[in-house]
């Protein structure tokens, strides 16, 4: 049964980090977000510090077992919930930015072989801020992950990958990009994989970076591959895993693994945000409103169901990411907990700045929430896709299909 208690560890990592976001984090926020990117001297900063943006840098844990001795168990995932939640709450643009694997340690921890694992995750260090990518993306190939049109022929000793990814995270930058791709595009699904593509590999550029409506100060990239060379050894999960497995293992199986862990920290950095925009709002409130009046009742309403929806997506988030940790299935809470608080941080967001008036426009905090958060029920999945996840789940066991 899922503890709502947080342990003595997780508790130290949730005031640490509530430390950061306040007073390292949030004073940057605005100007970051002016600027259109995070000061390269703060990052080198923060990297020296030893904080990246990758969930398996916390710890593990431990559970005694009825005859005494220690049992590990993994809390990798709910120390990252609860770690991103507060990064977010500080800014969730320059969380996006801070130096680490990001979303592209997942598959490699998942489905990298040891070797791959020591080569592309061991980089991160103190020395100097390096960031790892995950490109999934297509301009025809969202949402639906099994549409991607990335192609990757066969030669003699490794993977020629030609195609175009769009809206990568921190994706020009990155000292690696995880890239999936197909082998055979009649083979659908089954035809995918996942490649790590270096920086600076001939043919594999950066076209431009996006302008956004929010999370201006992190870089989105678009990637071209053209005539791109990949070596075999970079091959996620290396040949003989596709050669010897029963279970055909693909490509979008990696990729929708990786949902399975990252939506939970998607659905953390929006209740992030939500909390954020929610405590601003009220001590606006508590202030500045007459205390008597329709409007003040009014207002008391609104925050009070905000606080209860941030509470119940905290909820699903938290027993997604403890299903992870417990290596149970939680696709359908991994979809359940993003959807829900994907479009909670929205209405949030949104009735702040209702109650706010001329007080939460252009340069204050809330309004810069507002435009961040969109995209929460975007990407990782739109919430559509979310929906789909959740009803396939539900009606399999019937035999059914969605």
């Amino acid at each position: 049964m899922i503890s709502l208690e947080l342990s003595e560890q997780q508790k130290q990592i949730k005031e640490m980090t509530h430390w950061f976001a306040e007073h390292e984090i949030r004073p940057i926020a605005l100007e970051a977000d002016k600027l259109g990117k995070v000061p390269d001297d703060w990052l080198h900063q923060v990297n020296q510090m030893g904080i990246h943006l990758n969930t398996s840098s916390f710890g593990g844990g431990g559970k005694e077992t009825s005859q005494g001795k220690k049992k590990k168990e993994r809390e990798g995932n709910r120390m990252g919930v609860i770690a991103t939640e507060e990064m977010a709450w500080g800014d969730p643009a320059v969380t996006l930015s801070l130096p680490g694997a990001g979303l592209g340690g997942p598959p490699i921890e998942s489905s990298g072989t040891p070797e791959q694992k020591e080569r592309f995750l061991s980089i991160f260090t103190n020395d100097k801020p390096r960031w790892g990518a995950y490109a999934l993306t297509e301009p025809e190939a969202g949402s639906d992950a099994s549409g991607v049109k990335t192609t990757a022929i066969k030669v003699n000793d490794g993977y020629i990958l030609n195609g175009q990814k769009i809206f990568i995270t921190n994706g020009a930058r990155a000292s690696w990009v995880v890239v999936f791709a197909t082998v055979d595009p009649k083979l659908g699904r089954a035809g995918q994989r996942a490649f790590v593509v270096e920086k600076g590999t001939p043919g594999f550029t950066c076209t431009k970076l996006v302008k956004k409506m929010g999370l201006r100060a992190n870089e989105t990239a678009e990637l071209l591959l053209e005539d791109c060379f990949v070596p075999t050894e970079n091959l996620l999960g290396g040949e003989k895993l596709y050669e010897t497995s029963e279970s055909k293992p693909s490509g979008f199986q990696v990729a929708m693994k990786t949902f399975d862990s990252t939506r939970p920290i998607v659905a953390a950095m929006a209740i992030g945000i939500a909390r954020a925009a929610y405590e601003y709002t009220l001590n606006i409130v508590r202030r500045e409103y007459p205390k008597q009046g329709k409007y003040y009742y009014l207002a008391c309403q609104i925050l009070a169901e905000a606080e209860q929806n941030i509470q119940a997506a905290r909820l699903l988030t938290w027993e997604a990411a403890w299903m992870a940790d417990l290596g149970i299935a939680n696709a359908k809470e991994a979809a359940m907990c993003k959807a829900y608080a994907g479009q909670m941080a929205l209405d949030v967001c949104s009735k702040s700045l209702e109650l706010l008036g001329p007080t939460g426009l252009d340069g204050h905090l809330v309004e810069k929430l507002f435009r961040d958060v969109k995209v929460f029920d975007i990407f990782e999945g739109t919430n559509e896709i979310q929906h789909l996840v959740i009803a396939r789940r539900q009606y399999a066991p019937y035999g059914l299909r969605v």
